[in-house]
């Protein structure tokens, strides 16, 4: 058995030499061409020579002498230098600072193990003290390893594509290298002693490695220039950690081992259970991402953000189509939110008064958007300012251009609001996305705010030019339905004639008075219902109401309710008297329209609610039903217009038409809907002035 051993540590003793000999003549054949590797060349020059006094030192004094072990440390300090020169090669040492952190780290993690070789010397005799010793150099080795490779990971995926062709081949050793050296030093760590055939195998991958690294001197044609890429950097930060979490593990897991004598397994394993725990807990966890982001976005990067990869995203967030693809209004929002890393956001768009309504929500229906979500004040002081507030410094008293005042209350309230973001397309206000607080909230820079506008106004671009095609299409529609109506409008005069004709002749030629006195009632009735549609026809698109009159409100509403209470529960739960100048048909007719859509939105016994009240110099009608509900972007793009609608057979008129009509008595109408909860339609009447005077009066007297 002798001659075998003795071939054997022959075979080991010839590969270490060999290697050292390839280190050195690696360095000597870089050494007149280390212009190419610019500030890596000296570095790698000297973790070459080091690396190689060690294969000597394995040699001469034995794997595990003390003076060897000291050789090994600095050849892992100088690998780390060379590594760092490697980052910093292009001069760009401020983007890279993260990886300085990173190697210092790791650099002072590698020279505690000299203060082990030192207790080792003291201590050595000591019962129970060398395998302490071993596997605390072990864990330490490991750390050294795994935060090394994460290190080369993002050397050679974060460079350009030019500089991965001369990066390849020192990464390819560098990695060689440790990944050797973690599998050595993990079989170390649970055997608990040195694997003996894995160190004598060293010197191979030594050599391989000087192989690489000339392989990769002599193709180096150019500057090795890197790309600190976002995505990268997050991958390999979490790499890091999630090393890092490992080795951790295992320290704190040996550490219990030594310290717990008789519950020394019991410990472990319940350190063990609760560490595993905690990891699935809070590495999946979205804050934990988001905080990881903004880390490296601050430390790592010269600009927040990366606006080749954020105009990407924008355009494909906007550009998406298909018939899945959620409406353009919902995706703007995104397309915002998605820059500031927002989990949800509202969009608000100009009404016709000049105030801003809620046009469209992004993955937040849980917030309550009033009717009037901002006025027209508001509305003008984006407009005037172009102005993008953080609504922290509302809260926090800030008010740097006025803008403490126009924010309404169930903004300032809901916590969860965070930024308003104006859209202009040439000076003029689109809309305003409100954000949500993202998971890591922060304050807005410059970079956030020159981003933001820009994008704010291609996204107002986006908004105008839809607009404009649906003003055309609208557009297009009326035309083609006035021409249709114009015929309509023929045939029903020539029967309203030959009605009346009829009429007339009954009345001369009947001979049974109770069949002339039926037909006479029902020729009048049709006579006169088709004069009715003829002169509601020929109103359509006059400006103003004729002859306006005082209307009693209470009585009108009461009107309708006593319509349909026979066929749905319709009540009038509050009636406060009040006199509006209008027209009584035009308001009635406006009110069956939307009491019609809520009880067809409705149950069969859930009711209909109308109200009227006053609200200082405008009479108050509301009607509320605990229907269906709708989206903000139906009551945007369909509920007022015309010939959209969602009943089958339905002409898409009946909202249009109310609101017109209250429009002509200069009135405005309002809707409030959430979808699964209800709807209420507010009309807004002003009151008669002197019935009003009358009533202050009356009140004087009083």
């Amino acid at each position: 058995m002798g001659a075998p051993i003795d071939m054997w540590a022959t075979l080991v003793t010839v590969l270490q030499v060999a290697a050292a000999a390839a280190l050195l003549g690696t360095a000597g054949w870089l050494l007149p061409r280390r212009e190419k590797l610019g500030s890596a060349a000296q570095p790698l020059l000297a973790a070459l020579g080091i690396t190689a006094f060690w294969a000597l030192a394995v040699v001469a004094l034995g794997a595990v002498d003390a003076g060897t072990q000291m050789f090994l440390s600095l050849s892992y300090l100088a690998w780390f230098w060379a590594l760092y020169r490697l980052f910093a090669h292009d001069g760009r040492h401020e983007t890279v600072r993260p990886i300085r952190t990173v190697i210092w780290a790791l650099a002072f993690v590698e020279m505690l193990q000299f203060g082990l070789l030192a207790l080792a010397a003291r201590f050595g005799g000591l019962p129970g003290a060398p395998q302490m010793i071993f596997d605390l150099a072990m864990s330490f080795r490991l750390l050294c390893t795994v935060g090394a490779l994460v290190l080369v990971h993002n050397l050679y995926v974060g460079a350009s594509p030019a500089g991965r062709l001369s990066l390849r081949w020192p990464a390819a050793a560098l990695a060689c290298l440790w990944l050797y050296d973690l599998n050595f030093y993990t079989v170390a760590y649970l055997t608990g002693r040195v694997p003996e055939t894995l160190s004598d195998l060293r010197g191979l991958v030594l050599i391989v490695m000087a192989v690489l690294l000339a392989i990769g001197a002599a193709q180096a044609g150019g500057e090795l220039k890197l790309r600190a890429s976002r995505s990268v950097a997050f991958q390999s930060f979490s790499l890091l950690l999630i090393g890092a979490y490992l080795v951790g593990m295992v320290v704190v897991a040996q550490g219990l081992a030594y310290v717990g004598s008789d519950f020394a397994r019991l410990l472990q394993l319940g350190f063990l259970v609760a560490a595993s725990v905690a990891a699935l807990l809070v590495l999946p966890s979205r804050r934990l991402r988001g905080w990881i982001r903004v880390v490296l976005a601050k430390h790592l990067f010269q600009h927040r953000y990366d606006y080749r990869a954020e105009w990407l995203r924008f355009t494909e967030t906007i550009a998406r189509g298909g018939e899945q693809v959620t409406p353009l209004h919902e995706r703007v929002v995104r397309a915002v939110a998605d820059i500031t890393d927002s989990p949800a956001g509202l969009l608000l768009t100009p009404g016709d008064d000049g105030s801003l309504c809620l046009d469209s929500r992004w993955q937040w229906p849980e917030i309550a958007v009033p009717g009037e979500a901002l006025d027209a004040t508001a509305a003008r002081f984006f407009e005037s300012q172009r102005f993008i507030l953080d609504l922290d410094d509302v809260r926090d008293g800030r008010d740097a251009k006025g803008e403490s005042g126009i924010v309404p209350a169930w903004l300032r309230e809901n916590r969860r609001a965070w930024a308003m973001i104006p859209l202009l397309h040439y000076q003029r206000l689109v809309g305003v996305v409100v954000l949500a607080r993202p998971s890591v909230a922060r304050r807005l820079d410059w970079e956030d705010f020159d981003l933001l506008r820009v994008v704010g106004q291609q996204l107002a671009s986006y908004l105008a030019e839809q607009a404009g095609q649906e003003a055309l299409g609208e557009a297009h529609r009326f035309d083609e339905f006035n021409r249709r109506i114009a015929f309509v409008m023929h045939d029903i005069k020539n029967l309203a004639s030959q009605l009346s004709l009829l009429a007339r002749n009954a009345e001369k030629h009947a001979e049974k008075p109770e069949f002339r006195a039926d037909m006479l009632v029902t020729l009048r009735n049709s006579s006169d219902k088709l004069n009715a549609l003829l002169a509601r026809l020929g109103r359509y698109g006059a400006v103003g109401v004729e002859r306006p009159e005082r209307i009693d409100a209470v009585e009108c509403v009461s009107r309708v309710v006593r319509r349909y209470e026979a066929q749905h529960p319709v009540t009038l739960v509050e009636q406060q008297p009040s006199v509006v100048l209008g027209k009584a048909d035009s308001l009635e007719q406006a009110l069956v329209h939307l009491v019609q859509n809520a009880i067809d939105a409705s149950e069969p016994e859930a009711p209909v609610l109308l109200s009227v009240r006053i609200e200082g110099l405008f009479c108050i009608v509301e009607v509320i039903d605990s229907g269906t509900g709708m989206s903000a972007e139906f009551i945007r793009s369909r509920l007022f217009k015309p010939f959209h609608s969602s009943k089958p057979g339905g002409f898409g008129i009946g909202a249009f038409e109310a609101r017109e009509l209250v429009r002509a008595m200069n009135g405005r109408l309002d809707v409030e809907s959430r979808e699964g909860i209800g709807t209420r339609f507010i009309l807004r009447l002003p009151l008669d002035p002197a019935g009003l005077l009358e009533d202050n009066l009356a009140k004087d007297v009083a």
